[in-house]
């Protein structure tokens, strides 16, 4: 017993000394001021969290010791928040669906490049930035799978997600020869995909779920691994995401009612098909919220499509 108490105390040791050592488990922070939530020190170099917001969360994360913060959040960073306190932003957002591949190479990259300790948030800090949270700590300190699966439990992570939750589980480190490659990739705000593109992807979801009431609200068999919940939750995340962007601040009050209400009309349809999961006695019901969906996301483009 003794010697393998030593084992891991040295262990342990060098693994701090080397700034890769797990924290005995991720562990919950409950001295952050109220501007930040969620807030979990994965390992020495590593925490996750919600947006920073005001001067105090900046200066308690620059208390901390950390160097960069990276943003997986489709909205603009507070750049020059986060310059007064002497902290570097990474912008590197990323969706619901999981983290692409060419980004699980960027944090990588990052890992290795830029001065830690690092702070990884999306909006909330439940889902996208826990994941990537946890694919930086399986590129930089050998998490497992097993890790940083239950370091999603942990942190709130919703199973309605599985894109997110297979970024862990199908995380393979990047060849040498890819990260070669990878110059000029940590920007300060990522260049903005705009409103138009989108608006293409909530039309293809429109279209998916279309086609899964014509199903009976299955997956269609032309598209057998679509999940109409699925499809919904993600229409209604991109509704949530869009007035926080760039793009949708200077538009008029009404393009912001009708977003609003766009975003309601989904949330609607995702509660009322996560309860069901099937059409079992609902399709009426089902029809209806999807209905108010079309109408609402019509309305809205008839008016500011153009």
């Amino acid at each position: 017993m003794r010697n393998r108490i030593l084992v891991g105390s040295i262990g342990l040791l060098l693994g701090i000394l080397g700034g890769t050592a797990l924290v005995a488990a991720p562990q919950p922070i409950t001295n952050a001021p109220s501007a930040l939530h969620n807030v979990f020190q994965l390992t020495p170099r590593v925490l996750s969290g919600s947006q920073p917001e005001g001067e105090a969360a900046f200066a308690w994360l620059a208390a901390q010791g950390v160097r960069t913060i990276v943003s997986v959040d489709g909205a603009r960073p507070d750049v020059d928040a986060a310059r007064r306190h002497g902290l570097r932003y990474v912008h590197l957002p990323v969706g619901y669906d999981g983290v692409p591949t060419n980004r699980v190479a960027e944090l990588a990259r990052l890992a290795t490049t830029l001065p830690g300790p690092f702070y990884v948030h999306c909006h909330h800090g439940k889902h996208r930035g826990p994941t990537a949270a946890a694919v930086l700590c399986q590129a930089s300190a050998d998490w497992s799978v097993a890790e940083a699966e239950a370091f999603l439990k942990q942190a709130g992570t919703s199973p309605d997600y599985p894109g997110l939750y297979r970024s862990v589980q199908e995380y393979r480190v990047p060849d040498t020869k890819t990260l070669a490659t990878l110059t000029n990739i940590f920007p300060e705000i990522a260049a903005s995909g705009g409103l138009v593109p989108t608006m293409v992807a909530m039309d293809a979801m429109v279209d998916r779920l279309r086609a899964c009431q014509q199903a009976g609200w299955r997956a269609p068999a032309a598209l057998p691994d679509v999940s109409p919940a699925h499809e919904a939750l993600q229409l209604w995340e991109q509704l949530r995401e869009l007035p926080r962007s760039e793009w949708v601040k200077p538009k008029p009050a009404a393009f912001g009612e009708l977003l609003t209400a766009s975003e309601r009309a989904a949330e609607e349809l995702h509660g009322q098909l996560h309860e069901t999961q099937t059409a079992s006695g609902g399709t009426a019901e089902l029809d209806a919220r999807f209905r108010r969906v079309s109408e609402t996301c019509s309305a809205c483009h008839a008016r500011f499509r153009n």
